[in-house]
């Protein structure tokens, strides 16, 4: 089978500036996914960065990764994950067949060594057609706000009828780490996901997303605390 990775890394990020290439426990953070992605036994087609910008490029083809360049078009803050892959794969198929596209987005660097690979292996399992990452939210309590004449309200269970933590249902919440899908379930739904979708949870402290300060300071002292023997790609 016929595997790529995508990697979107758009520039001009606001809230934290240059973040794609800001050193995250000494490496630039599009380096974490890029790795964790070459490092994969299954990934067999090339691993990918597409990007409108040439720092982030210069960065990744340094990382082992193939540039694709973005056209400005699909790199306003308004366009979609889906657009810039839609043009990377069709960049990749000139050159390549393709079965199957793993997308990671550089903003969750953290990954078990393993994780790629037994998620590309939950889908072929399930003959899934696409498959998300997850955190298994089991034991959490959700509630959304009300609004100035409604009350807030209990999602995942009836706060007048309390149960224990571990009999409320299993859950899962998109941690946004990994995705992987045949290319013609984008051509048919213009989304990541579709057909039969799969779920491939991963451990709590994988889920961190970065999107501001905090963030990345969070995931740079949880990869710098974390050693060879935790399975995840240093």
């Amino acid at each position: 089978m016929n595997i790529a990775c995508i990697i979107p890394a758009r520039g001009g990020s606001k809230g934290i500036p240059g973040k794609n290439i800001k050193s995250l426990a000494g490496k630039p953070l599009i380096c974490w996914s890029i790795q964790q992605a070459l490092e994969s036994k299954l990934i067999n087609r090339g691993v990918y960065v597409s990007s409108d910008s040439q720092d982030i490029l210069t960065v990744a083809e340094q990382a082992g990764a193939t540039a694709i360049k973005r056209p400005d078009e699909l790199s306003s803050d308004s366009a979609s994950s889906e657009s810039a892959l839609v043009h990377a794969i069709d960049t990749i198929r000139a050159q390549s067949d393709i079965d199957l596209i793993v997308f990671l987005q550089c903003t969750s660097p953290i990954r078990k060594r393993d994780d790629i690979d037994n998620a590309i292996t939950t889908l072929q399992q399930q003959q899934a057609d696409s498959l998300l990452s997850v955190l298994t939210i089991k034991d959490y309590f959700v509630w959304q706000a009300g609004s100035n004449e409604q009350s807030a309200s209990s999602v995942n269970f009836d706060y007048q009828n309390r149960k224990r933590r571990q009999d409320l249902p299993t859950q899962y919440l998109e941690n946004g780490s990994i995705y992987v899908f045949k290319p013609e379930i984008l051509e048919q739904y213009n989304n990541r996901l579709g057909g039969k979708i799969a779920l491939y949870p991963m451990e709590k402290y994988c889920s961190q997303q970065i999107d501001d300060e905090a963030e990345f300071m969070l995931c740079d002292a949880i990869l710098r605390g974390l050693s060879e023997e935790s399975g995840v790609a240093l």
